[in-house]
């Protein structure tokens, strides 16, 4: 029982193979997935994907990589999506200061907006964060996102950083970085995350876990994220794809 809350099976990596790849999962003993659309083709393609499968669900947000091609029609489109049964959460959205593709203003401002709406339709949020972990917590923290609260999602801010997001209702993603031998910080996160704000993902088809790394990531390998931290936290499988999967359900607000 794994649940990988944060995949693109809408990526053009699956494009060939996006059936068997399913079938892969289910064999791992992944029973759920989230995919996460964060422009127009993804949104569209993990709302069909979500139709198509019953233990598959979708998140929809616009990326802040993205942001420079933001308009408010955008905005109107997600609030009407969040009405379908399959979505459950608003993302992935938030801050990216490696790519320089989107000013950093206008990205704050397409951030704010889609925490306005989350607040407005109460609805979870799944938030990308690169290189910008403190810009984004006081965005937050400003916005009171901790009112709809949500996913830090492939979690790589440091240990001393995560209570902040604890203290704002964030649940702490973790993914195939934690089975790098290089990610110290990270794998210290593992081992104090509270066990009921714990969750698992692939982010497929990037950042593939070891022994994979550099390879195409898949959602049957968020088990190998699961048995690295069953390992530094000293537990087993079974007990930490529990707990996930149950975190999964409850910030997803899915049976």
């Amino acid at each position: 029982m794994l649940f990988d809350t944060h995949v693109h099976l809408n990526a053009d990596q699956f494009i060939e193979d996006r059936e068997e790849t399913i079938n892969r999962a289910l064999e791992a003993g992944v029973t759920k997935m989230v995919v996460v659309g964060f422009d127009e083709e993804t949104i569209r393609l993990a709302i069909e994907i979500a139709e198509t499968y019953d233990f598959i669900y979708a998140a929809v947000g616009w990326h802040p990589v993205d942001a420079i091609d933001y308009k408010e029609s955008h905005l109107e489109w997600l609030e009407e999506l969040t009405k379908h049964e399959k979505v459950v959460a608003l993302g992935e959205m938030g801050l990216d200061y490696y790519w320089d593709t989107s000013p950093k203003d206008i990205q704050a401002d397409v951030f704010r907006k889609q925490i306005h709406l989350a607040k407005k339709v109460n609805m979870p949020i799944i938030i990308h964060n690169r290189e910008a972990t403190a810009d984004i917590i006081k965005i937050l923290q400003e916005e009171n996102a901790a009112e709809v609260g949500g996913i830090m999602h492939c979690y790589s801010a440091t240990r001393e950083e995560l209570q902040a997001c604890l203290e704002m209702n964030f649940y702490i993603s973790l993914a195939g970085p934690v089975t790098f031998k290089n990610a110290k910080e990270v794998k210290e996160v593992a081992k104090v995350v509270p066990l009921d704000r714990l969750l698992i993902e692939t982010d497929a088809p990037y950042l593939a876990p070891h022994p994979y790394r550099g390879k195409r990531n898949e959602p049957a390998y968020v088990k190998l994220v699961a048995e690295e931290i069953a390992r530094l936290r000293e537990m087993s499988l079974e007990d930490v794809s529990r707990i996930t999967t149950e975190n999964a359900l409850k910030i997803f607000r899915l049976k």
